[in-house]
């Protein structure tokens, strides 16, 4: 009973001293430096990403990708630990999920940009805009405003001072030609360009519809310097996990850049 009691109590020392060593093991929630999951939506930034996983396959590193068809889906599955990290959102979108959703996730570095542009079937310069005209921009926030901002750039509106990611067109404060501003999905405005005068056109939603930022619009964003750069995100705590700056490494390298440049032609330009 004796030696039972003495191999029962090492058995329990050691069982302590390995649960204080996990958790003490700081890099214990480290993603892997050997293989990781990233989440992006369909088109550019899947394609970006497939380029820097053949990079990183060189060297020893699997990135698998999962391919999401809305916004929503890849912040989800990254918090709950179903992915690594993700490739597909501004920082406007990502603030507001984050303080919507309580997602405990960051933006790690910049990835590309996607030029907004105005489009338009009927006219070929904003100042061609006629009373009363309709213009379209998303529904969605950040986007909206965006559009809204880009609109106001381009000398059509004003916004009021302070404007952030809440901002609709009611806080348009300035609209001399009297505009009808209408508000829809991002993903339908490319279908409703016979419908309105202009609409501000999220990049990916133009291609899809075989637009082009250069060609199609009458007015875009800038190229360089785009005030809405694209983010490679994680969870907060593998912000500075090596692999992370490894994947960092690729993506911002000469040969990533140049595929961007040959590919999209405009539409998806390299934000870093």
């Amino acid at each position: 009973m004796k030696k039972f009691v003495k191999v029962m109590s090492v058995l329990l020392t050691l069982t302590v001293v390995f649960a204080l060593s996990a958790c003490g093991n700081g890099s214990s929630g480290a993603l892997s430096t050997k293989e990781v999951t990233v989440g992006v939506t369909g088109g550019p930034h899947q394609q970006v990403m497939e380029e820097v996983a053949k990079l990183a396959k060189k060297d020893g590193l699997t990135i698998h990708l999962k391919v999401f068809n809305d916004y929503n889906q890849p912040n989800i599955a990254l918090n709950d630990k179903e992915l690594d990290a993700n490739s597909y959102q501004t920082l406007p979108f990502l603030k507001n999920q984050i303080q919507n959703k309580g997602y405990k996730i960051t933006d790690a570095f910049k990835t590309v940009a996607f030029p907004m542009g105005i489009y338009s079937k009927s006219i070929k310069s904003l100042s061609d805009l006629k009373n009363g005209d309709k213009i379209a921009v998303p529904n969605d926030p950040a986007n909206e405003l965006r559009a809204l901002q880009l609109f106001e750039k381009a000398g059509v509106i004003k916004l009021k001072k302070g404007s952030d990611i809440t901002s609709t067109k009611r806080d348009v404060i300035s609209n001399p030609k009297h505009l009808q501003i209408i508000e829809l999905d991002a993903a339908q405005l490319p279908k409703q360009l016979d419908e309105v005068a202009a609409a501000g056109i999220n990049t990916n939603f133009a291609m899809g519809a075989g637009l082009t930022v250069l060609k199609d619009s009458i007015y875009h964003e800038p190229l360089v310097n785009n005030p809405y750069p694209n983010y490679f995100v994680v969870r907060t705590e593998n912000k500075n996990d090596p692999v992370v700056k490894t994947i960092e490494k690729y993506y911002h390298s000469s040969e990533v850049k140049a595929f961007i440049q040959k590919q999209f032609g405009g539409s998806v330009v390299p934000a870093w």
